[in-house]
């Protein structure tokens, strides 16, 4: 089961003493019935859909069904990459199904208490949701690439899926709607992704342009490559709560005391601490390293 984790670093508690070890096992038995990663991230897709519609009703029951059914999906989108290191067949529209996995799976959990919770917050709830989910989206976007800064640091490029826009935007301009359309969209939504990561982190872009001018990306060498990591390790705990346990764990809490809007408000406050107080630290320390590579 360890081969099929990206790195202990970058796990979180919760994830290899329950998630990892339970979607190794739907792993093992979507390999055995030959499914595409691909298809099992589609099918938590529409697992966590449905979680999300349970969430609509007030009633404690139902809104248990809806949290039982998000439990499932999220094995299913821990499956999906173990499969996929499993057998090799890592793909890029597997990583942006898997991106977008998580993000209807939201839109669904937010629409649903919208509508929930309108006969008394009116349609002002829908503006709340929107500022919500836009911390949301830059939340787990950046928790996702200071996650594979860090294992590309530890396993190179090809334990990463760390990206680069100018090389995705060259990639987009070679494709044609005409005979690419469906994977020039997604293509697409990739590159503006990856660009808005990057737009968060100018001195992380600066001083790895500095490392490839000095080094190659094959050939940093590893005490600096140590050193980053220790820099980087005690951040990954917080790139772990901005991605989906600890967010979960406050809806379900909203959800059982029956004040869902109360899980707006701890994004809003608490998720968005943790964003801003990572986001300063990686590019005080990413500063730091850039100045270090000039001198030298």
């Amino acid at each position: 089961m360890e081969s099929t984790l990206k790195s202990m670093d970058t796990e979180e508690f919760i994830d290899i003493h329950f998630y990892r070890p339970l979607g190794y096992c739907w792993a093992l038995l979507f390999s055995r019935w030959g499914m595409s990663p691909n298809t099992v991230t589609v099918i938590g897709i529409f697992i966590g859909l449905a979680a999300g519609i349970c969430f609509y009703f007030s009633s404690l029951p139902v809104n248990v069904a809806g949290m039982l059914l998000l439990i499932w999906a999220n094995m299913y989108d821990s499956a999906d990459g173990q499969l996929a290191r499993m057998t090799g067949r890592k793909t890029p529209l597997g990583r942006i199904l898997d991106g977008a996995c998580g993000d209807l799976w939201f839109v669904a959990i937010y629409a649903a208490l919208c509508f929930r919770l309108m006969p008394s917050w009116g349609y002002w709830i829908w503006l709340l949701a929107a500022v919500t989910g836009f911390c949301h989206t830059r939340q787990a976007a950046m928790a996702d690439y200071y996650r594979n800064i860090h294992l590309w640091f530890l396993k190179g490029q090809a334990g990463s899926e760390l990206e680069d826009a100018a090389a995705l935007r060259d990639e987009y301009r070679r494709m044609t709607w005409k005979r690419d359309g469906v994977m020039k969209f997604f293509a697409l939504s990739y590159l503006q992704y990856t660009a808005g990561q990057e737009g968060w982190a100018p001195n992380f872009r600066r001083m790895r342009a500095q490392l490839r001018q000095k080094y190659r990306d094959t050939a940093i060498p590893e005490s600096f490559r140590t050193a980053f990591r220790e820099k980087s390790l005690p951040l990954m705990k917080y790139t772990n709560m901005l991605s989906f346990n600890t967010r979960i764990i406050a809806l379900f809490i909203a959800l059982f005391i029956n004040i869902p809007w109360l899980y707006f408000a701890f994004e809003l406050t608490a998720l968005n601490v943790m964003l801003a107080y990572m986001v300063i630290t990686h590019e005080r320390f990413c500063a730091t390293f850039g100045e270090q590579l000039v001198s030298c």
